[in-house]
């Protein structure tokens, strides 16, 4: 298994500022990416792709405009910083735990 074989089911909802465009970049990202050992290893790994993909840390959970990321049910490219850090990400690392059993 493979790190972009998390990303592979989508969520079933979209909140504010959660991106399926960017979602899939990062799930090309990670496509040949082996699983970290650990969780926070990923947490560090998923960090660092938000801030190569948005150009802004994850840390301050702003609402940021990536114009790449614009289309339908995004004109304008938002991403919510808040939306990745406490709702996609987690889910992310909750499918690595459930991987790794």
């Amino acid at each position: 298994m493979y790190l972009g074989d998390l990303f592979e089911t989508e969520p079933e909802e979209w909140d504010l500022g959660g991106h399926a465009a960017m979602w899939a970049e990062l799930r090309a990202k990670f496509a040949g990416e082996p699983l970290p050992d650990t969780p926070l290893l990923l947490e560090r790994l998923l960090e660092n792709a938000y801030w190569e993909a948005t150009g802004h840390s994850l840390s301050f959970c702003t609402e940021i405009i990536v114009p790449r990321f614009a289309g339908p049910g995004s004109p304008r490219g938002g991403v919510s910083g808040a939306t990745w850090r406490y709702r996609l990400f987690p889910m992310i690392v909750e499918r690595y735990k459930a991987a790794r059993k």
